[in-house]
């Protein structure tokens, strides 16, 4: 398209992950030798980002505005269902399964009387008012809100599609309903949609591959072209795949091939416990990297359910074998350790918008969301940041605000003032720290927030205490010449920028959910608890018995992120809810041709190993230095 002369600017390259828009980009600038600038290419949300970022004013946000993750999202949801006395009822019993319901209803899976509990109605409206006056919007609205300018303001429609007159989709069959209306809004008769039904897992997402079915009755003189050359398995993996996923009946024929011919054999473990596999896959690992050469980043571990990822984690732990977790939650990310990181934030910086009214009613302290609405005009007013509207507040001489309010603004400013003459530029951070949590009595708002499950609240403060002990350490490294708050605002920074690049894990076994695997590769792959209850998943075909196809492909998936090797394992006995059971190989293993399979012989306890080379000791003692 570049060549025939199509403007980069009029492109638009969508697809399903922030990986795969990276590697899309990276391939298309490598083939053209051009730093292409003014293309797009983008996941559906971060456009919808970009999009709002230009026209959010219109539907009333500020242009600054903060996107909620799912922990902020639960968290706004609880405050809505106290604003509405509902917090602690029936109706409210699981804060998750509200959130999923509110989610549905935002992206039109679901309507109101249709079997939902009309009493969350009310707080539904309670929430969404609630984001506008945080000036938040959560990760749906990336999508519903760039549709409701699009249907409100056609000019603003206008605009993005006279820009983009070519638009490009990957992973077609993870699209949502939402997503392909979006592109259907866009699209003219320039559109090019990639997508494989086999690999269509994300139906509890909203992810729909009907899509493509739809996809040829909007486009009737489209023009399909197979992609069934498979350029990473051997013909090994890939008869495995295909056996598996000819077992469905909802797909379009195709079968994968690969100029990789042969392949080592799959190899399948039985250990009797968790245990034991945990132990097989950690000393299996060791052997092969110290035999075949292999790098800690060339495996990959993939489980069904984040359950299964302790024992293994604990396995790798006790090898020193250093590794990444994908599909679970960060550290950084855990909404204590995001609350007290937005206190050091903003004593680092008081004109921090963002991260003020995170923490600015955390713990709770009366500063109501009449209060946050009346502190955002004056700001708005006067083209200030938000702490100076409060200190306007603070000092007016005006009876337009109320005493009490007053007076929690004071209390809160001067709250931060304080913390900033004893922690800027001052030594001992992770002792200031310390004295901040207590400060602001921390542990009493866990306790009443988690006022159901105490041990909840402990959990969350010995994460707190974790982050205290990592700042010290970090305060102790004899390399660190400057142990104050900037440098450690700045590292950290770098550190969550890290962990959402996803570019982290260099040199560090892959442990992950099969979900998030998808779209990855490594050279060898284990894949841990194929057994009957685990994959396919019994609660997902109880829910519905057509979702033994999804969970089918799910375990397609998972073959067919292996490139040389694959291993699986099922156990004989797993412990689950403190209950020793006993467990069946998984059927979907039934439906690999048995002529792929070979049954490992090996115990879980170590290899008898030979004495390795001179050339492996050293390699070994380097790779000491390295880490030290």
């Amino acid at each position: 398209m570049l060549d025939k002369g199509i403007p980069q600017s009029a492109i638009l390259a969508l697809t399903f992950t922030n990986k795969a828009a990276r590697e899309m980009e990276y391939r298309v600038k490598e083939l053209t030798g051009r730093s292409l600038q003014a293309l797009t290419v983008s996941t559906f949300h971060a456009f919808g980002v970009k999009i709002l970022r230009g026209e959010i004013e219109a539907l009333g946000w500020r242009q600054n505005f903060s996107i909620y993750d799912e922990s902020d999202k639960l968290e706004a949801i609880k405050e809505a269902l106290r604003e509405c006395k509902m917090y602690g009822t029936s109706e409210s019993s699981d804060i998750k399964t509200v959130g999923q319901i509110f989610s549905k209803i935002k992206t039109g899976m679901l309507r109101w009387g249709e079997g939902v509990n009309p009493a969350l109605e009310s707080v539904f409206n309670e929430y969404q008012h609630s984001l506008k006056v945080y000036n938040a919007v959560d990760f749906d609205d990336l999508l519903v809100l760039p549709m409701t300018l699009f249907e409100q303001f056609p000019s603003v429609l206008q605009k993005y599609r006279d820009r983009y007159r070519y638009i490009m989709v990957d992973e077609f069959q993870d699209t949502s309903h939402i997503q392909y209306k979006m592109m259907k809004m866009l699209a003219g008769d320039n559109v090019c949609v990639v997508g494989d039904d086999d690999q269509s897992i994300y139906s509890w997402r909203g992810a729909n591959y009907d899509n493509i079915l739809q996809f040829e009755k909007d486009f009737p003189g489209l023009l399909e072209i197979k992609l069934e050359q498979n350029y990473r398995s051997t013909t090994t993996i890939l008869d495995a795949a295909n056996g598996v996923i000819s077992h469905n009946t909802n797909r379009k024929e195709k079968r994968l091939w690969t100029g990789k011919s042969g392949g080592k054999s799959i190899e399948f473990f039985s250990p009797d416990n968790e245990g034991a596999e945990a132990d097989f896959i950690a000393e299996k690992i060791n052997s092969l990297r110290r035999r075949e050469h292999l790098k800690y980043d060339d495996f990959g571990i993939l489980l069904r359910t984040n359950s299964l990822m302790d024992r293994i984690e604990e396995s790798l732990l006790a090898e020193d074998i250093p590794y990444r977790v994908s599909g679970g939650t960060s550290f950084f990310a855990r909404k204590e350790i995001k609350d007290i990181l937005s206190y050091l934030r903003l004593i680092g910086n008081t004109d921090d918008d963002v991260n003020l009214l995170r923490i600015i009613n955390t713990p709770r302290r009366g500063i109501g969301k009449t209060t946050i609405t009346q502190i955002s005009e004056i700001a708005r007013n006067n083209h200030c940041p938000l702490w100076d509207a409060m200190q306007r507040m603070r000092y007016a001489q005006n009876t337009l605000f109320q005493e009490t309010a007053k007076t929690e603004i004071d209390q809160f400013l001067t709250l931060i003032e304080t913390q900033r003459e004893e922690i800027l530029g001052k030594k001992n951070l992770s002792q200031k720290v310390k004295k901040l949590v207590d400060e602001i009595d921390y542990w009493s708002h866990l306790v009443s927030d988690n006022s159901k499950n105490e041990k909840a609240a402990r959990w969350k403060f010995l994460n707190i205490q974790k982050l205290i002990q990592s700042i010290e350490t970090w305060e102790k490294n004899p390399d660190n010449f400057d142990p104050t708050l900037y440098p450690y605002l700045n590292r950290i920074s770098l550190l969550t920028r890290d962990e959402g690049d996803g570019d982290q894990g260099a040199g560090k076994v892959n442990l992950m959910t099969i979900h998030a695997s998808k779209g990855l590769e490594f050279p060898i792959v284990f894949i841990a608890g194929v057994e009957d209850g685990i994959i396919p998943h019994e609660r997902s075909i109880e829910e519905e018995t057509g979702n033994i196809e999804e969970e089918r492909r799910l375990f397609y998936v998972a073959i067919t992120r292996a490139r040389e090797k694959l291993f699986i394992t099922s156990c004989l006995h797993r412990r689950r809810n403190q209950t020793l059971i006993e467990c069946s190989p998984s059927p979907f293993l039934e439906e690999i041709p048995s002529s792929l399979i070979e049954n490992s012989v090996e115990s879980s306890h170590k290899e008898q190993e030979k004495e390795p080379s001179a050339e492996e000791y050293f390699a070994k003692i380097k790779e000491r230095f390295k880490r030290v």
